[in-house]
């Protein structure tokens, strides 16, 4: 067997080994989550709105801050996640905080065999769709889970910051999906100390793969931007420009870092 067609074991065992090291670490920062601090980020939340009293669905939510927030906001929230350690880090933080969050552990493709309903919104955020083989199934499922005239709420890093090797010197990787990107991490973004050595199997998705697949399942773009930052610290060789905002150095403004997108479901 390909290491890419055993993609999901191998990821959920990287995944798991990350949410040990990322529940305790700065980058998230629990403690201040646990005091009240929204870990939902600007770019995001301007397209979210108000959320009070909306069925909200969070797909790769990791291990739950960013739905847990939504559920604080008033939203009625349910996140799902590949990982089985990231899912159980949610619910203990749900209960901890006695919030009414749901959490389901599955595959993205697999979600349909685990949940039967629509939601006002379906939401996912920042490196969610490079472990994703197939964007017309993603989108497929992105579909099937809204209420016809519900929107999706989509912030990504943008495809052309993963062409780049780890320290941002040369251009390694194809802009467009090529074959799967098969790596072996130490540490992890959110503490590149840490102790743990996996391996990760990803795809490169182009911004037109990422529209047209969600265009063919009868989405309708209501908004579009790109950003010349990331609103996270997680790559090498950065600066912080402005609070909260980060670039990589040697290329200032002069490339996307992130995007998001905002669409409509065909009523």
């Amino acid at each position: 067997m390909k290491k890419e067609d055993n993609y999901l074991a191998i990821n959920k065992n990287g995944w798991n080994q990350r949410t040990e090291v990322h529940v305790n670490s700065e980058f998230y920062n629990t403690a201040a989550f646990l005091n009240g601090k929204n870990s939902l980020m600007e770019p995001e939340l301007k397209l979210l709105g108000d959320v009070t009293g909306k069925k909200i669905l969070h797909l790769q939510c990791h291990f739950g801050q960013d739905t847990i927030s939504l559920s604080r906001m008033g939203a009625i929230a349910t996140g799902m996640d590949l990982s089985d350690k990231a899912i159980e880090k949610g619910r203990e933080l749900a209960a901890k905080l006695g919030t009414d969050t749901r959490f389901i552990c599955c595959d993205v493709y697999d979600l349909p065999n685990h949940l039967d309903e629509h939601f006002d919104i379906v939401f996912t955020s920042y490196g969610t769709i490079g472990w994703l083989p197939d964007l017309a199934k993603w989108a497929g499922i992105v579909s099937q889970f809204l209420k016809p005239g519900g929107k999706f709420v989509f912030a990504e890093f943008h495809p052309v910051v993963w062409m780049f090797d780890n320290n941002f010197e040369k251009v390694q990787y194809n802009y467009f999906k090529d074959n799967a990107i098969i790596e072996t991490e130490f540490g992890t973004y959110a503490d590149v100390t840490a102790p743990i050595e996996y391996e990760m199997v990803s795809w490169n998705h182009a911004l037109s793969e990422v529209v047209t697949a969600l265009l063919a399942k009868g989405m309708e773009i209501h908004s579009f931007n790109e950003f010349d930052y990331s609103p996270y610290n997680c790559f090498s060789n950065t600066e912080e420009f402005e609070p909260g905002k980060f670039r990589i150095i040697p290329f200032g403004n002069k490339i996307p870092m992130m995007y998001t997108l905002m669409t409509v479901k065909k009523g």
